[in-house]
């Protein structure tokens, strides 16, 4: 009796390893999308049409202009020079059948006793990404350059 039950739980275990193992090694998670930083005036007329509706905003938005997904983080409006943004990685996330995004973007901010211009600006970074559609959202996180 005792052999056949542990005859049962290895072939219990050998089932659940046959159904379980393949989905944890198959990894469908997290995907880095390339992109290609653009200067704003390279950028498509729809894209510099549409920034300055969000430069007054922090945020990350998508955008499809002619087949092609454009990301735009914007830090809002700064007092001073000597702030910039810059996007490091674009990471693909997936959910039920569609997918998210997460914009992971370096701010840096002038030091404490830099001499910088009084004048306002609206530091923004506009990347080429190579998506075929855009996401359902887009989530943006935020590392601060020391």
């Amino acid at each position: 009796m005792n052999n056949k039950i542990w005859i049962l739980v290895i072939i219990v275990l050998v089932i659940l390893g046959i159904v379980f193992i393949p989905k944890i090694l198959k990894n469908e998670g997290d995907k880095e999308v390339k992109f290609k930083t653009l200067e704003l005036s390279e950028a498509p007329q729809k894209i510099q049409d549409l920034v300055p509706k969000y430069l007054y905003e922090e945020r990350a938005l998508a955008c499809k202009v002619d087949n092609e997904v454009y990301i735009i983080v914007t830090r809002g409006e700064k007092r001073t020079e000597g702030y910039s943004v810059s996007l490091n990685k674009l990471i693909k996330v997936k959910n039920d059948g569609n997918f998210d995004l997460i914009a992971y973007a370096k701010y840096k901010d002038p030091k404490p006793n830099e001499m910088v211009g009084q004048r306002i600006t609206y530091p923004v970074v506009v990347a080429k990404a190579e998506l075929d559609k855009l996401p359902d959202k887009i989530r943006l996180e935020i590392e601060y350059d020391k």
